[in-house]
């Protein structure tokens, strides 16, 4: 039990950090385009009280970190928050603005990844009785940040990697792709329990662990 209450107090922190953050990010971004939404609902906050998702915050990634525990697995930690209100019609240049919206909330994840990294080389290289466990919260902080990005990156609406599809696309295709977005939480449900989505994670986040090695040098 012990050992389950100090791995939630080490993965807490990174995990919602990066959670809120990625939300917060998307409505910073949107209303520099125009978009207040986000900003009249009080969502543009670090206050993780304000984007807290009983499930997608709190009970999946609580739970992975479980299980981790429990099992000894090296469980790939995410979740999600309250999405941040973003009315895409009030942007200034909607089907353009709205690329640089969905890319704020995994390039968020991505500058957190890159802290996470450099704090983690100098916590591994301190003396202090207690870097240990810092170096492992920057550990879960690098790989948090990561799979966050590359779950939001996938282009499936309404995921971010979907919305930036249907920004770049001709007009035609991203109406069509667009119209996927009702069933975009279950096609990610197939992929996470037909392994494809672990395929995926498996694939891009050890060359995205080497890049940020040889960015930061941790």
């Amino acid at each position: 039990m012990d050992n389950i209450i100090l791995m939630i107090a080490i993965a807490a922190p990174p995990v919602i950090l990066a959670i809120t953050l990625h939300e917060a990010a998307h409505g910073y971004v949107a209303r520099i385009f125009g978009d207040p939404t986000a900003h009249e609902a009080g969502r543009i906050t670090l206050n993780p009280i304000k984007h807290v998702d009983p499930v997608g915050t709190l009970l999946i990634p609580g739970g992975i970190v479980v299980m981790g525990a429990l099992t000894g697995a090296a469980l790939p930690v995410f979740g999600w928050a309250k999405p941040v209100p973003v009315n895409f019609g009030r942007l200034r240049h909607p089907k353009r603005d709205m690329l640089w919206v969905a890319a704020a909330g995994p390039g968020s994840n991505f500058v957190q990844a890159i802290g996470w990294a450099i704090a983690g080389g100098l916590f591994a290289s301190s003396q202090a009785e207690t870097a240990p466990y810092w170096t492992l919260m920057s550990q879960v902080g690098v790989q948090a940040n990561l799979v966050l990005m590359l779950l939001n990156l996938l282009p499936v609406p309404p995921l971010d990697g979907g919305r930036i599809a249907v920004s770049l696309l001709p007009m035609r295709q991203a109406i069509a792709l667009s119209r996927m977005e009702p069933y975009g939480f279950f096609i990610l449900i197939a992929l996470l329990f037909t392994g494809v989505l672990e395929k995926i994670m498996n694939f891009l986040i050890p060359p995205l662990r080497s890049f940020l090695h040889m960015l930061t040098g941790a």
